[in-house]
């Protein structure tokens, strides 16, 4: 095999025949590559980083959706919100919910930092600043394995067993919301770098998403929400998963299929342009 010679620039990684179709894909993947070792390291520094001064640690992983749900339930056993049947035990059906949808907050607010946070680091060394990004968003990946044991006493407590076909099938179909995830990370990293206010924005953001979607209670009818719901594509990227896990199956197949395909066109364009304009916003940091 012939060696090729790798010149190192401020915009990354190329090698010195670089030329032909696809060439910035390329470039990216090689990034990607190189970063892999980096990306572990980043990712055990924020995960220890997360928990080390906390008393309760990874516990409060677990007990933000219990104290989350709690708050429906007395919501809705004191008449203040009207909850649909869901056919199965209410906290089960949120808990599910809220630990698919904590995936895309948790990991999107911690992206959203990763630039900023690095401080000096980003403008000093020279590394692939994906890196950055792609560790941060691992941490939404540790809560919903740490929530999952969560969802499992749940089941265990009300008597009420997983489809046995539809389990894997709907862990599988989160990743999604993954991709969807990262690539909008990819975006607000950078936009944090500019904007300072980006974070505090997107958590008031996540916030109002979270009560417009289907995720803590049904939306049906004909209801303005019910209709704007169809367009979105974070009712199908949580509804679906947590379909085939209770039930193993789903209605909507359809606008997961386009839902999927809209994530991945997602993180492939945030990370494109992450990757175009990791060297200029490091000014900015």
């Amino acid at each position: 095999m012939d060696n090729q010679k790798i010149i190192y620039t401020p915009e990354g990684q190329k090698a010195e025949s670089d030329s032909g179709l696809f060439l910035i894909s390329r470039q990216m993947l090689r990034e990607l590559a190189s970063a892999r070792w980096l990306v572990w390291m980043l990712f055990l520094r924020d995960f220890s980083a997360r928990y080390r001064q906390s008393a309760l640690g990874i516990v409060w992983a677990i007990l933000t959706p219990l104290i989350t749900v709690g708050l429906f339930v007395g919501m809705s056993h004191s008449g203040i919100l009207m909850i649909q049947d869901v056919n199965i035990p209410y906290p089960l059906y949120a808990i599910i919910g809220l630990t698919i949808w904590n995936l895309f907050t948790v990991g999107l607010t911690a992206c959203a930092s990763s630039l900023v946070n690095a401080g000096s680091m980003v403008v000093k060394i020279n590394f692939p600043k994906v890196a950055l990004v792609l560790a941060a968003s691992w941490q939404g990946i540790v809560e919903f394995l740490i929530r999952l044991l969560l969802i499992a006493a749940v089941f265990i407590y009300y008597g009420v067993a997983p489809s046995s076909g539809g389990l894997i099938l709907g862990l599988f179909c989160v990743l999604p919301l993954y991709l969807f995830m990262t690539g909008i990370g990819f975006f607000m990293s950078l936009a944090t770098g500019v904007m300072r206010d980006i974070p505090n924005i997107l958590n008031i953001g996540l916030t109002v998403l979270m009560l417009l979607t289907p995720i803590l209670y049904p939306i049906t009818g004909n209801s303005w929400l019910a209709r704007a719901n169809v367009w979105n594509p974070f009712n199908y990227l949580v509804n679906v998963p947590r379909d085939l896990i209770i039930k193993g199956q789903t209605e909507m197949t359809n606008g997961f299929v386009l839902a999927s395909i809209l994530s991945a066109i997602a993180f492939y364009a945030g990370w494109k342009l992450f990757y175009l304009a990791q060297t200029k916003i490091a000014e900015r940091i």
